[in-house]
């Protein structure tokens, strides 16, 4: 007779297994689609409402992933989402794929993946497998998830199998996508990796195994603490180059041609998204309870989050050359999202610029393509606002328009020409112009004014 690991094997092999996916977001509806599409019969399991009548009706909430694959997929009987837990109790196979907030303290908010996990508990059996893939600290697998789902007296790598295998996810990137990344997965014993990684491997590429949870849990906050690490290093590199007289973009451009030894950063508004502002506060706080001081994580974490403030007092010395204070002045925002071409505004420095404008006492508006409405309880500044059309009598009504995102889809030319003063952010505007101000290069402090 087969054992339990070896029936549960031969299911996700045959495709006769009923994976899950808890959490139907950026990272948990794409990765539901993938494995619908490898022949599976995939379940989607998500507390909102809104997202579950989404996927039942064939749409797709989700830019990365076309409503005709999400039609086709539940079309064709493959496809399913619910509220409802129970039907964990019919499921081979679970991937969380929950959010993993910070508190205020910068700590860990490890409440989405309790509730989810104690949800599985409920109705876990016997031969399942449970993977983690929500971001957190290493050791959550084992001291966390573990000790939650053997409360039920099953144990975990005889009777169910565990395992976590980090996100990968990067909205609105084109080429790579769910399928083509690799996946890392550790489990928590060789029978536990071998079952992630067949599920995975129907369903990706290129699956990448390593020794343990905690080792897969570490290898995603080293990719976005070297990230965040390296953004802060160009941040910091950018407000010295405007005291030094140097445009450090021209300079990152020259130092990208070497073509070993360097990889090119980018300097901006100071970070956004479900990733990098957060992830590596989670390995300095597992470092803190061991008595290790992370002091280039807390450095490039200083650095990252002062740079709405840089931004804003760039704002407020181009409005000075023209002879305006911050008070009063009509600043129009280009741009609320954390990164280009995507409608995600989560922990966006857009709205940090904006929060402390409004202190100031700015008349703010905004234009942005991907975000129709700005609810108050969204940003710091507590009342909602609605995109204004991103054309000519926009630009020319404010006194100042400050691009915190380039998309694609603004129109530079109309802009440079209609709008009295510019501060770029981003470097989306490649020539110089006396009105554009540009974080990092020595314009952004001696600009002559226009007009």
């Amino acid at each position: 007779m087969l054992s339990t690991a070896a029936q549960l094997l031969e299911r996700i092999n045959s495709r006769r297994a009923r994976v899950g996916v808890v959490g139907l977001g950026y990272v948990g509806l794409p990765l539901l689609t993938e494995f619908a599409r490898s022949g599976f019969h995939a379940v989607g399991i998500d507390l909102d409402v809104r997202k579950v009548s989404a996927i039942q009706g064939g749409h797709s909430y989700i830019p990365d992933v076309p409503a005709a694959d999400v039609a086709e997929m539940v079309a064709a009987g493959r496809m399913t989402a619910t509220t409802d837990f129970s039907v964990v109790a019919d499921l081979d196979t679970i991937n969380i794929c929950v959010p993993t907030p910070l508190r205020k303290t910068k700590d860990p908010d490890m409440s989405y993946i309790v509730s989810a996990v104690e949800a599985i508990a409920a109705h876990l059996h016997g031969g399942m497998l449970i993977v983690l893939e929500s971001t957190t600290y290493p050791g959550t697998t084992e001291e966390l998830v573990q000790p939650l789902l053997e409360r039920t007296g099953l144990r975990a790598g005889v009777d169910f199998f565990l395992a976590f295998s980090p996100e990968r996810v990067d909205p609105g990137n084109g080429i790579y996508t769910t399928r083509n990344v690799p996946k890392v997965v550790g489990g928590l014993t060789p029978d536990c990796s071998r079952l992630a990684g067949a599920l995975y491997g129907a369903a990706i590429d290129t699956v990448v195994p390593v020794s343990s949870p905690r080792v897969a849990e570490m290898v995603k906050l080293l990719e976005n603490t070297f990230r965040a690490v390296n953004i802060g290093l160009v941040n910091e590199i950018a407000l010295m180059s405007e005291k030094l007289g140097i445009d450090v973009w021209e300079v990152v451009d020259a130092a990208k041609t070497k073509p070993f030894g360097f990889m090119p950063f980018y300097p901006g508004p100071g970070l956004g998204g479900h990733c990098i502002p957060i992830d590596p506060f989670y390995l300095s706080w597992k470092a803190k309870q061991t008595g290790f001081e992370p002091r280039f994580i807390e450095l490039a974490g200083a650095v990252n989050s002062a740079m709405p403030h840089a931004v804003v007092d760039t704002i407020a010395d181009a409005l000075n050359l023209h002879k305006r204070s911050l008070n009063g002045s009509r600043v129009l925002i280009a741009g609320l999202t954390y990164k280009r071409d995507i409608d995600d505004i989560r922990e966006s420095p857009s709205l940090d610029v904006m929060a402390i404008l409004h202190q100031k006492g700015v008349q703010l508006s905004y234009v942005d393509p991907y975000v129709p409405k700005l609810a108050g309880r969204e940003w710091a500044g507590g009342y909602d606002l609605t995109a204004v059309r991103a054309d000519r009598a926009s630009f020319a009504a404010a006194d100042c328009v400050a691009i915190l995102t380039d998309h694609r889809a603004f129109d530079y030319r109309t802009m440079i020409d209609a709008a009295p003063l510019i501060v770029d952010t981003r470097n989306a505007i490649k020539q110089r112009y006396p009105h554009v101000f540009r974080i990092g290069a020595s314009n952004a402090r001696c600009g002559t004014p226009v007009g």
